[in-house]
């Protein structure tokens, strides 16, 4: 099992989860909301004013827990997606010891 984590800008949340929601080997997904802090963000057109005032850009994280063979397939699907992702995100990929339900 892995963990794939996601972290991308919060203006494509709504398209990422239509794809992941797309994606036949995606159960399930969780977003948190996280602040990107870093000198590259002032050079992304993208941002707002207000972004650019308060020094940090609103961004989304999700986990995605996927079988190991799932994974490639998954972000292949993400790279293919329209919606304004690419280019936009980055991710991680991690092994999962373990997992249950309490």
């Amino acid at each position: 099992m892995k963990n794939l984590m996601l972290i991308v800008p919060a203006d494509v949340e709504q398209a990422l989860a239509d794809t992941l929601r797309s994606i036949g080997q995606v159960a399930g997904f969780t977003f948190t909301r996280v602040e990107g802090h870093g000198a590259q963000d002032e050079y992304d057109r993208t941002l707002s004013a207000l972004d650019l005032v308060v020094g940090y850009t609103p961004h989304v994280r999700v986990d995605l827990l996927l079988e190991a063979e799932d994974v490639d397939h998954v972000l292949r699907a993400l790279r293919t997606a329209d919606g304004g992702l690419v280019g936009r995100g980055i991710y991680r990929v991690t092994e999962v010891e373990q997992y249950g339900q309490l």
